[in-house]
């Protein structure tokens, strides 16, 4: 074997031993973050940080991210109700995917726009972890985020954690900051119309406003609170919660 050849087998197993240990030290370095944040509040999320580096980038020193952490138990109990009938009724059961609603979002009948089939879960791996936007790699990383989530964190902490990083508003992220935002109270106080009203506008927070809500959010806020009704209201979470 000539001294090339020898040169470029060493080489292409250096690149190997290269990837596996980058792929390995991924792995562990992942697991002990999901871990850590099952028990840690997160004092930020991906998602605040790109609203924030958005904001620096465009010059616009107005611009305010409005935040702060409130534990579950200390919200409303019909907060919880309200994102579940909104954005994933499915939650108390599945262990992540939600296979009915990825298969309709597989198949969408003709006329109708595709929908989505994020669970809650998802949607906590990408807005805490992870970036905006539609790739195959970012898709990967949602899958094996939410994977680590949930078979690390209970579903309680799943829901407490969505409901202090989700978005509500262009800068506002979290119940507490939504609800004192846009009703003057904490979300101590959040009734299940307030909630449902909340819930409404999660598919697009920047187009759909909680402070003037369209025809559109109100119709949607009508319909989440009849899901509330039909789960049993807080039934649906009180085991939850435990």
């Amino acid at each position: 074997m000539t001294s090339a050849k020898k040169s470029r087998r060493w080489s292409w197993r250096g690149l190997w031993r290269l990837f596996y240990k980058s792929v390995l030290l991924f792995i562990v370095l992942s697991i002990a973050l999901v871990v850590t944040l099952r028990f840690v509040d997160p004092p930020t999320s991906a998602f605040m940080l790109a609203r924030k580096l958005d904001a620096r980038t465009a010059g616009d020193a107005d611009f305010k991210l409005r935040q702060s952490w409130l534990d579950i138990d200390q919200m409303s109990k019909s907060l919880p109700v309200a994102m579940i009938a909104a954005e994933d009724q499915r939650f108390p059961d599945h262990h992540g995917f939600d296979i009915v609603e990825i298969r309709k979002a597989m198949t969408p009948k003709r006329g109708k726009p595709a929908r989505g089939a994020s669970t809650i879960s998802q949607q906590v791996s990408k807005n805490l972890l992870l970036w905006s936007g539609r790739s195959y790699v970012r898709k990967g990383l949602e899958v094996w985020f939410t994977t680590l989530i949930e078979l690390t964190w209970p579903k309680r902490r799943i829901l407490e954690v969505y409901l202090n990083i989700a978005e509500f508003g262009d800068g506002v992220y979290g119940a507490e900051a939504a609800a004192q935002r846009y009703f003057g109270i904490s979300a101590k106080r959040i009734n299940s119309a307030q909630a449902a009203r909340m819930a409404a506008v999660l598919p697009n927070p920047k187009k759909f406003l909680v402070a003037k809500p369209s025809a559109y959010v109100l119709q949607r806020q009508r319909w989440i609170e009849r899901q509330m009704r039909q789960l049993g209201g807080s039934a649906v979470t009180d085991e939850l919660l435990k």
